[in-house]
């Protein structure tokens, strides 16, 4: 016998005394018993498949179960592809950097954005740094209009500890 797992309960494994059933056309048998069901299924020489068992009463479909399978892991897998998987590059930053330093570290952040990958930007406070907290924020100000053509600003700069973070997103065109 076959261990009932999270997939559709198929043949056997039903245990519903009345089901609604569906022919392998999509058209409607209408409810009927589970034994009723699995002598047409047998007759067709297909599967009984029980789709939506939260339902009252319980669906089910007759159809080919392997090929029922094989089609939802083809979708599955499409559907995957189609999925974009967004990345954070963070991007370090010192109170003071030099205006080079900044566009350059900006160009790399501008390049991410263009890929479609979010940029975390920090600023970490070493030492005696901690009292040119003013001059971090305008190190963030200023990196944050280097990249405005590529991004926008999701988190403004904040505290995390001795370090000060901000997070871009790519610019969308709407």
């Amino acid at each position: 016998m076959r261990i009932i797992s999270k997939e559709n309960q198929i043949n056997e494994e039903i245990r519903d005394k009345e089901l609604r059933v569906i022919d392998s056309d999509g058209a409607q048998l209408g409810i009927m018993s589970l034994d009723a069901a699995l002598d047409l299924a047998n007759e067709k020489k297909l599967d009984l498949v029980n789709i939506a068992p939260t339902a009252k009463p319980p669906v089910c479909k007759i159809l080919d179960y392997g090929k029922y399978r094989y089609e939802i892991q083809k979708r599955d897998k499409e559907a995957k592809k189609k999925q974009k998987v967004i990345q954070v590059k963070e991007i370090r930053l010192s109170t003071f950097i030099e205006e080079h330093d900044l566009a350059v570290k900006a160009n790399n952040a501008a390049k991410f954005l263009k890929e479609g990958d979010k940029v975390k930007v920090s600023l970490r406070f070493k030492g005696r740094e901690k009292d040119y907290v003013s001059k971090g924020q305008l190190v963030m100000n200023k990196f944050a209009e280097f990249i405005s053509e590529s991004g926008v600003v999701e988190k403004k700069p904040e505290f995390e500890g001795r370090n000060l973070i901000m997070i871009l997103a790519p610019k969308t065109d709407k």
